[in-house]
């Protein structure tokens, strides 16, 4: 394009933004242009931020768990994953993850995020077992566990529905699902770096049936690697269909993609204006989906509090024990203190609410802060 009509451009997507119209697959691809102006993208991010959800700047406090991290895919991206024999593998034991689910409530989470490795050597009882000895010991923490990949895995061990599968989770005490595994749904990408595991039309059905039965999902995109401009907005319009359909989806993370000791370590990892354009494209392409979450562990601090002011709302929570991008070289802390969290926040000029899963407003006791409740 020439000047006049990047010109053009932006008056007639600030037009549309505005308006609160949907943006076209072309407008994703003429706002995903580096040339794009990034600041104006930013602004326009912003006031559809903002016209979603305010001033306010969401945090949660939570802990991860993962299982294991011992895989039967091979996935490039990935340097979580271990071989059984490898001296990195491990399998927690029942008094092990119990023991984490202590030190969370001991904490005050409230939630924890449980996601591992595709453990060839464990049956499906025992990725139900991890939920139910968690829920049965500590009713009031909500587990968010098992991508669609994992529940695609169980239907492989168990020959039994999606359906099925996620009323017994759900039974067990399963609260909600993150939204891994789905990196770039395009199969120009998906069929280069994870050609072995959940497609992309197991991955929809898998979140659909979810949806169906009430639980709420997240939903992600791994950008960053090989995909170009025109397979992330293909991820994200396919998303919003779905969402259209459903309105299942509470929140999208954009995964910045970290290439330290994987298959793909000659790539770069994405640079912080690639990570500021993406955010605000995700939000502004993603119209119906209403939280968008700058994840501080992949993006680092900085990026992630900058990204507040480029269409997010969330920056995640405490995250303790978070292991699978520590191991993809992410150099961030291992953990953030409240304290940190709303500093961080209130730094951007957003006011901090503490949020539980579902983004309900969660109150503390001033006396006893690790007792809690939620605002409904």
């Amino acid at each position: 394009m020439i000047q006049s009509d990047w010109k053009a451009a932006l008056s007639e997507i600030r037009r549309k933004v505005e308006a609160g119209e949907r943006l076209s697959f072309d407008d994703g691809l003429t706002i995903s242009d580096p040339r794009f102006p990034l600041q104006e993208l930013g602004q326009l991010a912003n006031v559809a931020r903002e016209r979603v959800n305010g001033n306010v700047g969401y945090y949660n406090i939570n802990t991860h768990l993962n299982p294991t991290n011992i895989c039967v895919y091979r996935c490039t991206f990935c340097a979580f994953r271990s071989d059984l024999r490898d001296s990195k593998g491990y399998l927690m034991s029942d008094e092990q993850i119990l023991e984490r689910g202590r030190e969370a409530v001991e904490n005050g989470c409230t939630e924890m995020h449980i996601v591992g490795g595709l453990h060839h050597k464990m049956d499906y009882d025992w990725y139900v077992n991890v939920i139910r000895i968690l829920h049965d010991a500590y009713p009031d923490l909500h587990l968010k566990g098992w991508t669609g990949v994992e529940i695609n895995w169980f239907e492989f061990l168990t020959k039994r529905s999606v359906k099925s599968i996620l009323e017994e989770l759900i039974d067990a005490g399963l609260g909600s699902m993150p939204g891994g595994g789905a990196e770039i749904f395009h199969p120009e990408v998906r069929d280069k770096i994870c050609e072995h595991k959940a497609d992309t039309s197991k991955w929809f059905e898998i979140h659909r049936t979810a949806h169906e039965l009430g639980l709420r999902t997240n939903c992600t995109m791994l950008y960053g690697h090989i995909e170009e401009a025109y397979h992330r907005i293909d991820h994200l319009v396919r998303l919003r269909e779905l969402q259209d359909e459903t309105g299942g989806f509470q929140t999208f993370i954009p995964l910045a993609f970290h290439p330290e000791n994987t298959g793909l370590s000659h790539i770069s990892k994405p640079s912080v204006l690639m990570d500021l354009r993406t955010m605000a494209v995700s939000r502004l392409m993603l119209d119906n989906i209403p939280h968008i979450k700058a994840y501080w562990i992949m993006l680092g601090i900085g990026t992630a509090q900058a990204a507040l002011a480029y269409g997010a709302d969330d920056l995640d929570g405490t995250v303790r024990h978070e292991l699978i991008y520590h191991d993809a070289g992410a150099t961030t802390p291992e953990l953030l203190t409240v304290e940190r969290i709303r500093s961080l926040i209130e730094e951007a000029g957003r006011d901090p609410v503490e949020r539980d899963t579902l983004y309900r407003r969660v109150v503390r006791s001033p006396e006893h802060p690790n007792q809690w409740r939620v605002e409904v």
